[in-house]
């Protein structure tokens, strides 16, 4: 074979190569698209929790990690888990308590820590109320999320705190979001609320609602909210969940350095002002979980919860609905 002819064989393998590559890239199976599309559920897009969803978006530490990410808001955790039993979600953000739906026979499973204590949340009443402490509340109207929620349990323990029966209380369901709490709260529907405690300083500038206590004061480690996977994205695309763990844990690390941008970005999410959301901040922030382990201190009052909200008649084995194994650093 002559030089020439050598030339134009390498120079037409070139050229069928770039052209393969072309029609790879074109139909999404190239370098241009090799992330994963996943949908997230966010069953309250207000909660300071779950401000590493839209965070990470917005920083790209989701896409360097291999996933591009769709939030979608769902608004409780119902909704939540409904999605993702239909298969309308890859992944949602809910509270620990959640948990129940994978033992009830979700195809889903927890497999990142978010928070491992309650310092999201708090019980507020309307600025002229004459309940004053927690031995107050006794026989009172709770708002709660809805029954069976993380919200309702920390209201059964604040009847354990004060050594009542749970059931004393009357609970009205209002919602995971800030604006029907607050109508609840307004028209004298309830009495107190149980809800983020930033809602609480909030209305008391407002002279609408006070800060009655947080959470902190009757409720110790607790995993308050975890990240969930579907069974089938799990199956089918293992990498995604890994991706977007990290992606999550960027984060939550980016949020604590850089704490302007992050009150900046929960305003737009919530709509506080910017002394309430320093307050936010400097309690939640320590809440959050740094590698998204489950540490058993606070997984055994979940199992509990279940117990006391009537969910379970005893407590279930909790390893079979959680796995670490999607998280940095493990095999």
């Amino acid at each position: 074979m002559t030089t020439l002819s050598r030339r134009r064989r390498l120079f037409a393998v070139a050229a069928m190569t770039l052209l393969a590559s072309a029609v790879a890239i074109a139909a999404g199976t190239g370098p241009a698209n090799a992330n994963s599309a996943i949908k997230v559920g966010n069953s309250s897009a207000q909660a300071f929790n779950f401000l590493p969803l839209g965070i990470g978006i917005e920083q790209k530490f989701y896409e360097a990690n291999g996933v591009d990410v769709t939030e979608i808001d769902l608004g409780g955790s119902a909704k939540l888990h409904q999605a993702m039993i239909a298969g309308a979600i890859d992944l949602g953000l809910g509270a620990g308590t959640d948990i129940q739906f994978a033992v009830k026979g979700a195809p889903e499973k927890a497999v990142g820590a978010i928070a491992i204590t309650p310092a999201l949340f708090g019980v507020i009443v309307p600025y002229n109320s004459p309940i004053k402490k927690l031995s107050d509340l006794k026989g009172k109207r709770i708002g709660i999320s809805t029954v069976g929620s993380l919200t309702q349990w920390l209201a059964f323990q604040i009847a354990k705190k004060e050594d009542w029966d749970p059931h004393s209380f009357t609970f009205v369901t209002d919602g995971s979001e800030y604006t029907p709490q607050l109508a609840a709260l307004e028209t004298n529907a309830i009495d107190a609320q149980i809800s983020g405690a930033a809602l609480g300083w909030n209305l008391e500038l407002q002279k609408k609602g006070r800060l009655l206590a947080p959470a902190s004061e009757w409720v110790g480690a607790f995993l308050q909210n975890v990240v969930f996977a579907s069974d089938d994205i799990v199956k089918k695309d293992p990498s995604a969940v890994r991706g977007f763990l990290k992606g999550w844990l960027e984060a939550v690390a980016y949020m604590g350095s850089h704490k302007a941008e992050t009150i900046a970005f929960a305003r737009t999410k919530d709509h506080f002002v910017e002394e309430v959301e320093e307050k936010q901040y400097a309690n939640v922030m320590p809440s959050f979980s740094k590698d998204g382990t489950f540490p058993p201190a606070a997984v055994a009052p979940v199992k509990e919860s279940f117990v006391d909200l009537g969910i379970l008649p005893t407590e279930p084995d909790m390893a079979k609905y959680m796995t670490e194994e999607f998280l940095p650093g493990h095999p």
